[in-house]
C-alpha cells in the first residue's frame, strides 16, 4: 500500500479557490497525494459570497472549517483577523499533520497559514509568489516567500525575482497559475450558455445583456483604504453612464470594503441603474464564461490580468492595487476619476478581443503541481541546509 503524502491547502478567501481549483483536483485523483483541505476566512462567509458552498457543488469535502473574520473591514481588524486565523490553524495543523501545506498567493491572512506551517516545521509551498503589486499584499507575498520551502510561481518574471531574494533556484518551479486551467476549459466556447440573472439572480431591472456587457469587480485597495467609497463611486458613475449593461461583483474583505460596500449601497438606492445587476459570487467556471463574452473587465482585479490575458478578453485596470504587476496587451490603465473611466470604456467598447497571451501559463499547472507534490523533497525546517 502507497505511503500518501498528505497535502493541505488553505483556502481563505473567494478568489483563492479559483486560484487553486484545477491544483486541488489533480492532488486529489493523483495515486501518491492525499488532499486536505482547510477552508477559512471570508470563504466561510455569506457576505461574501460563501464559497464554501461553491467549493461543496464542486465535491471536494473540507477537512477543517477555521471561523476568524473581526468585523470592520480596516487595519485593525485585518491584523487581528490574522491574528484570529494563526491561533486557529496551528490547531488544525498540528491534528492533521500534514507533509506539506499550501498558502496561495497574497492576501493578508494567508500569512497566518506560513507562520502557523513554517513555527511547526511543516514544509510550506507557497503559490504565486515573487510578483509584484502594491500595498500591504505585496510585503504579505514576499513574507510568505521567505517563510516557504517550495515555490510554484506563475511567470519567468516571478521566478527571478524569488531566486533574487535569495530562495533556492531548484525550489522555484514555473508552473503557471491553476486558473489559467480554467479558463482553458472554456476558450473555445463560442457563446454564454447560461442566463445569469435567471441562474444567479440579481438586483435591478432586468436588462438586453446579449447586446454586450461588462464585468465590474473592484476591491479597495488597503493602503488607501479611506478612500475606498470615493473610488467605487467615480466607477460606478462612470459605469452608469456608459450605458452598457454592467455584472458587478461584491468585494473582498479588505480593509475598506465597508466603504466599497457602503458606496455600492448608497449609489444602488439613490440613482437606481437601470444597466448595472449585481453579484454575490458566481461558480468560477460560470464567471470565467461571463468574461469570456463580455466587452471588457473593469476594475482591480487579477483576473483581469491572468485569467483576461488568456482568453484575450479587454481590461481596464483602475488605480495602484495591480500597480507593476505583469501584464498583457489587453490591460489599459485607468487614475480613479469618472470621466477618465468612462472614456477608457468607450475606447475598448468597439475593440474587440486580443490574441490570446501565455504568461501566466498554458493551462496545465494543475497537473504539473501535483505532480511535483509527489516528487519533490519535503524538507522540514529542522533539515534544511543552508
Amino acid at each position: 500500500m502507497i505511503n500518501k503524502r498528505k497535502i493541505c491547502v488553505v483556502i481563505t478567501a473567494r478568489p483563492s479557490y479559483s486560484r487553486i481549483r484545477s491544483a486541488l483536483q489533480a492532488i486529489e485523483e493523483h495515486s501518491e497525494l492525499e488532499l486536505q483541505l482547510v477552508i477559512a476566512g471570508s470563504a466561510l462567509l455569506d457576505r461574501y459570497g460563501n464559497a464554501a458552498d461553491f467549493i461543496r457543488k464542486d465535491g471536494f469535502e473540507a477537512a477543517a472549517k477555521v471561523y476568524m473574520v473581526l468585523e470592520g473591514e480596516n487595519p485593525t481588524t485585518m491584523a487581528k483577523t490574522t491574528g484570529i486565523g494563526l491561533m486557529e490553524l496551528t490547531n488544525v495543523f498540528y491534528n492533521l499533520q500534514p507533509d506539506a501545506v499550501i498558502t496561495i498567493a497574497d492576501r493578508f491572512e494567508t500569512i497566518a497559514t506560513s507562520i502557523a506551517a513554517a513555527y511547526q516545521n511543516i514544509p510550506l509551498v507557497h503559490i504565486q509568489g515573487g510578483e509584484v503589486t502594491g500595498s500591504i499584499d505585496e510585503k504579505v507575498r514576499h513574507a510568505n516567500t521567505k517563510l516557504a520551502d517550495i515555490h510554484l510561481v506563475s511567470n519567468e518574471e516571478a521566478r527571478e525575482r524569488v531566486i533574487r531574494l535569495g530562495e533556492d533556484p531548484e525550489m522555484v518551479i514555473n508552473t503557471g497559475c491553476p486558473s489559467i486551467d480554467l479558463a482553458s476549459e472554456i476558450e473555445d466556447e463560442e457563446k454564454l450558455n447560461f442566463d445569469p440573472l435567471e441562474k444567479y439572480g440579481g438586483v435591478g431591472k432586468n436588462i438586453n445583456w446579449k447586446d454586450g456587457y461588462l464585468v465590474v469587480m473592484q476591491h479597495p485597495v488597503t493602503s488607501e483604504y479611506e478612500k475606498a467609497r470615493e473610488h467605487i463611486m467615480e466607477t460606478l458613475y462612470a459605469v452608469r453612464d456608459s450605458g452598457i449593461p454592467a455584472f458587478w461583483f461584491w468585494p473582498n474583505v479588505d480593509a475598506g470594503s465597508d466603504g466599497t460596500s457602503n458606496g455600492i449601497r448608497t449609489f444602488r438606492e439613490q440613482q437606481n441603474p437601470e444597466n448595472i445587476h449585481f453579484f454575490k459570487n458566481m461558480d468560477s467556471l460560470d464567471f470565467l464564461r461571463l468574461l469570456r463574452h463580455s466587452k471588457m473587465i473593469i476594475g482591480n482585479s487579477s483576473a483581469g490580468i491572468r485569467e483576461c490575458s488568456y482568453l484575450g478578453v479587454p481590461a481596464i485596470d483602475i488605480g495602484s492595487r495591480q500597480h507593476r504587476r505583469l501584464k498583457a496587451e489587453n490591460v489599459i490603465h485607468s487614475g480613479y476619476d469618472r470621466k477618465e473611466i468612462l472614456s477608457k470604456i468607450n475606447e475598448l467598447a468597439e475593440s474587440g478581443s486580443f490574441a490570446s497571451s501565455t504568461i501566466y501559463g498554458k493551462g496545465d499547472s494543475g497537473k504539473r503541481i501535483a505532480d511535483i507534490l509527489a516528487k519533490i523533497e519535503l524538507r522540514s525546517h529542522k533539515s534544511i541546509q543552508y
